[in-house]
């Protein structure tokens, strides 16, 4: 699978239809929808610039690991992810306990059962500061509620996707 397409439900940017082969799926937007000015904290979820998946994770105390050409690493209890835009470490993964601002990986809801970090604002794109940082495409919440920006779907779609997803793919999410 190449390109997975990201559209806008109509009535609702925080909530999106996924095109992939010939099959539709929900998702969950960023709370702020999609957005071509990606910012740290705002809620957005990045629009109009190709993402691609670097590596997966998933909980293996929770979840089998996917099937997937691209490489998943089972979550640690010390596994954590900065958020601190000034901090050196931002937008990467951290080892917990972490001083800065950071997200702990290791949930209590289902949310990153299994998840793909995407590439935006990551070293090999060029990362900068307050550019928006873990920006996933994970579990959703019950309903799709929205997310902090990522992209969320259902288990069954994510583990159906998986099964197509190569590190060439494209997700483009549309304004």
């Amino acid at each position: 699978m190449r390109t997975l397409r990201v559209q806008r439900q109509p009535g609702d940017p925080c909530k999106g239809i996924i095109v992939a082969q010939n099959r539709i799926i929900r998702c969950a937007l960023g709370r702020s929808g999609p957005s071509v000015f990606k910012r740290e904290g705002d809620g957005a979820t990045p629009a109009h610039r190709p993402l691609r998946p670097i590596s997966g994770f998933f909980r293996s105390d929770r979840v089998q690991r996917p099937k997937s050409t691209l490489s998943f690493e089972a979550l640690m209890p010390n596994d954590g992810w900065c958020d601190a835009p000034t901090h050196p470490n931002y937008n990467m993964p951290v080892d917990l306990p972490f001083g800065a601002s950071h997200e702990k990986m290791m949930r209590d809801d289902k949310l990153y059962d299994i998840g793909i970090i995407l590439d935006w604002n990551m070293p090999v794109t060029g990362r900068k500061r307050f550019g928006g940082s873990a920006i996933f495409f994970h579990l959703c919440r019950s309903g799709y509620k929205p997310t902090e920006g990522c992209i969320a779907i259902e288990e069954a779609d994510m583990r159906w996707l998986l099964q197509y997803m190569t590190i060439d793919t494209t997700i483009m999410v549309c304004r």
